[in-house]
């Protein structure tokens, strides 16, 4: 949690400063995005940090990005995901007593994966963004009782919808930072997104991601 407020902090110092140098160029660059034809000055890179939890469940990760504005409402891309989760206490179901109880059990799994996303603004601050994506996992099941580890992979698909807020994105060629708030709508039992209890229901996990977008290509304009 220190790392996240320590990275959040350096977002919104880096987008005040260099909110004034990107307004000056606002209309240029709506004029620019109205043009047809590719313009590499549309393209970003950037990224994010991920944080979910539920309970004994913690999950952590990376996203870096490259994508390209297509307008000053739309932005698309690509996404890399590194994901580290970790249950400490898992729970199982026991089908003679109908009830739930927690194990010493340690459920351990990282995850690697492509993706690609669409973000529609609105409105210049809000934005609604889909996510899809195919994450390899490599998952290792600890048992409290001495017996042997298990470890297991598995290649889920994930669709995250969710909404976010956007600080600096005026149109096109922005530096901005971000915070959204997802869902996995697919609730494949084995996403890293999501909880599994013991009797194989699935409970969706919310999703935390912070960021920035820094745009490419701008020439001397840009002064962050």
């Amino acid at each position: 949690m220190k790392i996240t407020a320590l990275l959040l902090f350096s977002f919104f110092s880096m987008s005040a400063y260099a909110q004034d140098s990107e307004m000056e160029k606002v209309k240029d660059k709506d004029e620019s995005s109205s043009t047809h034809g590719f313009k590499k000055e549309n393209l970003f890179t950037g990224g994010g940090i991920q944080l979910s939890f539920s309970g004994n469940t913690f999950v952590g990760g990376a996203s870096p990005i490259f994508g390209y504005s297509i307008n000053k409402w739309i932005d698309a891309g690509i996404v890399a995901n590194f994901i580290y989760y970790s249950n400490r206490h898992v729970t199982y179901y026991s089908p003679n007593t109908g009830q739930y109880f927690s194990s010493d059990d340690k459920l351990k799994q990282t995850v690697f994966g492509p993706g690609a996303f669409v973000k529609v603004f609105p409105v210049k601050f809000l934005f609604v963004q889909a996510q899809g994506e195919i994450n390899f996992i490599t998952k290792k099941l600890i048992y409290a009782d001495g017996f042997p580890s298990e470890k297991s992979k598995y290649h889920p698909a994930s669709l995250l919808l969710g909404l976010g807020y956007a600080s600096g994105r005026e149109g096109v060629g922005n530096f901005f930072y971000h915070i959204s708030v997802s869902i996995d709508v697919l609730k494949d039992k084995n996403s890293p997104y999501v909880e599994e209890l013991g009797n194989g229901k699935v409970n969706m996990l919310p999703i935390i991601r912070a960021g920035i977008q820094i745009p490419l290509f701008q020439g001397k304009r840009n002064n962050y």
